[in-house]
């Protein structure tokens, strides 16, 4: 028998559905529950084949536990290793390099530091920054926002010098981005599951997050070409981050749909939130990519951290280090070396 663990937070209507769901197509062959944890012993054998993860970014208990888990050969949807490491300064890059339109962004220091941190710990921060320098680059009005994080929390639009400083006063500890602003003419969030479903959803941030108004289900939002460019981008995002479940956000402009935000696993589901139609559209693929899962063979190699981001140069990698190793394997020639003695005089 399969078991299919869900672990969530204060949500409830989307993983009652997801267990209802996978419990009818698994006709007892496969069984889906809510986790119960305690203490974890290091070595405890695997529970579950699959776990849907929803919840442990908030949780270090359980984001540790998971990471154990995987160690046992349980696939954990979306890999706790990989979501660790992860944050969106990092994503707006490398969806830069992926040929995305993303806003122009820039990093910026922490304001304060845990304790223990001093000036002389700085040593390689400048000081004083050049705001001015930053506000040029990316353009006012831009949003001050964390360069880890989600759910629109501590985010904040600002329109001068001056309102930026302000902001960023009250960030404290927190590492925070500023990010161009997109004046959009529409904008969309785009449920991706199993890096290749992606369901594109009118969407409008300006709306109260998680009121039930944020989302409008109109299938001819966007034009079909325009429509096309956006799933390409989705599947090109979630495939080079290699997440099983995602939302990509995107602020079209001019015909031109940049993206702004694609690190949110454990995106919003929950029926009085997305509506009916999205609820039921992302439950059904959730469940269809379990079921995927359970077919494929366990692989506890897919979590090494050196392969998580550059699979074909490490095997490259792998390769010649096998080559160099056989080289070195030679049965060395017993002719003399050639060397030269250095004359006297």
């Amino acid at each position: 028998m399969n078991r299919v663990g869900i672990l969530v937070g204060r949500e409830k209507t989307f993983p009652d559905s997801l267990i209802q769901k996978i419990n009818e197509r698994g006709k007892g062959e496969t069984v889906a529950e809510f986790i119960k944890l305690g203490g974890i012993r290091f070595d405890a054998p695997p529970q579950y084949d699959v776990v849907v993860d929803r919840i442990s970014h908030e949780v270090p208990f359980y984001r540790a536990t998971l990471k154990r888990m995987a160690l046992e050969g349980t696939f954990v949807i979306n890999n706790p290793f990989w979501w660790s490491a992860d944050d969106k300064f990092f994503n707006y890059s490398l969806g830069k390099k992926l040929g995305v339109a993303i806003p122009k962004t820039v990093l910026l220091p922490q304001k304060d530091y845990i304790d223990g941190i001093v000036s002389e710990s700085l040593r390689n921060l400048a000081f004083p920054m050049d705001w001015q320098a930053i506000i040029d680059y990316v353009g006012l009005p831009a949003f001050l926002k964390p360069f880890d994080g989600g759910g629109w929390k501590n985010v904040s639009k600002v329109n001068s010098l001056e309102e930026l400083w302000a902001e960023y006063d009250k960030t404290g500890t927190l590492c925070m981005t500023l990010q161009e602003s997109i004046e959009f003419d529409q904008f969309v969030r785009c449920y991706c599951v199993g890096q290749q479903e992606v369901m594109i959803m009118a969407y409008d941030p300006r709306k109260p997050y998680l009121s039930g108004e944020q989302y409008v289900h109109n299938p001819d939002y966007l034009e079909p070409a325009l429509a096309d460019r956006v799933r390409k981008d989705v599947r090109t995002l979630c495939t080079a981050l290699g997440y099983d479940i995602n939302t990509v956000e995107f602020a079209i402009k001019d015909g031109v749909p940049y993206a702004i935000d694609f690190m949110n696993p454990a995106p919003d589901a929950e029926l009085a939130s997305v509506g009916e139609f999205y609820h039921k559209w992302i439950v059904g693929a959730v469940t269809d990519l379990v079921f995927k899962r359970l077919a494929e063979p366990k692989e506890t190699s897919r979590y090494r951290w050196d392969a998580l981001l550059s699979p074909a140069p490490q095997a490259a990698y792998a390769v010649a280090s096998a080559a160099e190793q056989q080289a070195r394997t030679i049965t060395p020639s017993k002719k003399a070396p050639t060397t030269t003695k250095r004359k006297k005089g």
